[in-house]
């Protein structure tokens, strides 16, 4: 403990109980989040690589997906490595600069992600709904400030969110009850009246949840409605492959966040908090790469071709 300089003491140092409370598991979780680790890295990556190196696959839909691909390195780098440390290391403390460090850099990555979801909706309804003006509408000028919109827009909502938690003053206890720096898990260390700081979490979470999933609702809107009136079945098949890769990874991604909204803040919920968390931020990361690779025939011809080159290489 430390005291400042408003006569209040305030914490330096949080503890991360983590999954500690089942002694027997963290020694196989260690090894399944790490292997979950690997592959999120070297898909991500791999997505990427094969977007740069494809000349065919320079297009809005690829430039969107690979800063997809970018967020998801990144918030699975903030929590899991501190995840992994947690259930191997005694010594679980994180100081409180770290702690505040990790909150907002997962926040950022999240609100970004969740926004870049709702510009691919908007991509996949101007790619199905106006196929002839798709290269003109969606301009590189456009998907670059698209792009730059939702990280500014991220980074802005989660120092917001930071600022408010630093408001607060924390003089004990210094026990986290989760493997991370998640929001109601600070919060609920406050001595002092969280108000502000749950009001301001209200409104940036409602207002980023509605408007991203009305944008994404609004697209998939349009593009049943174009969809149903397609004559021919070939471009049906072909407008409905085109969006089922981002359909899947939407359900996920928001329907974990809604079931995280919905979980009451207790003790009794803490652990199914900690499960949604590790889904989220662990294993939906290693999800993407999967569903964007398994169901896009351009990825898979990529990837066949650079196995291909490297074995005759070898040969």
């Amino acid at each position: 403990m430390a005291l400042d300089e408003g006569n209040q003491s305030s914490v330096t140092t949080f503890i991360l109980l983590g999954f500690s409370e089942h002694p027997h598991l963290q020694a196989p979780l260690f090894l399944v989040f790490l292997a979950i680790y690997t592959v999120t890295l070297v898909g991500n990556v791999g997505i990427i690589v094969v977007i740069r190196i494809n000349p065919k696959l320079h297009t809005p839909m690829y430039f969107f997906l690979s800063h997809l691909s970018f967020l998801d390195i990144c918030y699975s780098s903030v929590f899991t490595p501190k995840l992994l440390e947690t259930l191997v290391v005694e010594d679980r403390t994180i100081s409180f600069k770290g702690c505040m460090a990790q909150f907002f850099f997962v926040c950022a990555f999240v609100i970004t992600e969740m926004f870049m979801l709702a510009v691919m909706a908007y991509d996949r309804f101007v790619a199905v709904c106006n196929p002839l003006l798709y290269t003109v509408a969606m301009s590189r000028k456009l998907c670059a400030l698209l792009v730059a919109g939702t990280y500014l827009w991220g980074g802005l909502c989660s120092l917001t969110l930071t600022y408010s938690l630093l408001e607060l003053s924390y003089c004990g206890p210094n026990i986290i009850n989760h493997f991370g720096c998640e929001y109601s898990a600070i919060l609920s260390l406050a001595c002092s009246d969280p108000t502000f700081s749950q009001m301001a979490c209200l409104v940036i979470s409602t207002f980023n949840e509605a408007s991203s999933l009305l944008v994404i609702l609004a697209s998939y809107i349009f593009i049943v409605v174009t969809i149903i009136k397609m004559p021919s079945t070939g471009g049906l098949q072909k407008a409905f492959s085109t969006c089922a890769s981002h359909l899947t990874a939407i359900t996920i991604f928001h329907g974990i966040i809604l079931l995280l909204y919905c979980v009451p803040n207790s003790k009794s919920s803490w652990l199914l908090v900690k499960v949604a968390t590790v889904f989220f931020t662990v294993v939906i990361p290693m999800l993407n790469p999967l569903i964007y690779s398994l169901r896009n025939k351009d990825v898979k011809e990529t990837v066949r071709s650079l196995i291909k080159s490297r074995l005759r290489s070898h040969s």
